[in-house]
């Protein structure tokens, strides 16, 4: 994985890395997706990457959190209290949760793109060029 990073310019530090539940990351990824945007969701999901692969940062701690939200475009206040209230979104969270594991999902990460016919899955670290040969079978479909 490290070298698939190195590839796009990103260094990858697994070295003395906290390894948590990130119930609660996932929790704010889908209060941002659904209480704001998929753009603001997005840029909320690259604060969490980077501060977890890059800067070895706690992936589920309150600092963590509110910074992927403020990353996101939230306010301080609004961060602090959505951080804060571990209910917000946990229905939604742990929803979604039990429909990945009933299409039995049970790794990171796991893309799925839906084509006209049939959809494609990639499983696991993959390079730019694999994404971009399934884009292209999902874009066949359409054509």
């Amino acid at each position: 994985m490290a070298s698939l990073g190195q590839e796009e310019g990103v260094v990858l530090n697994f070295d003395g890395g906290e390894i948590a539940n990130t119930l609660q990351a996932h929790r704010i990824l889908i209060y941002l997706q659904v209480q704001h945007s998929p753009a603001q969701a997005l840029k909320g999901l690259e604060s969490f990457c980077a501060q977890y692969f890059t800067e070895r940062r706690h992936p589920s701690s309150p600092a963590t959190l509110e910074a992927a939200c403020v990353a996101a475009g939230l306010s301080p206040q609004e961060a602090r209290r959505v951080v804060a209230d571990e209910n917000e979104a946990l229905a939604e969270t742990k929803a979604a949760i039990r429909e990945q594991a009933g299409d039995r999902v049970d790794s990171v990460s796991y893309v799925m793109f839906e084509g006209r016919k049939r959809d494609f899955t990639l499983v696991g670290a993959k390079d730019a060029g694999e994404y971009g040969k399934i884009l292209e079978q999902v874009e066949k479909g359409y054509t």
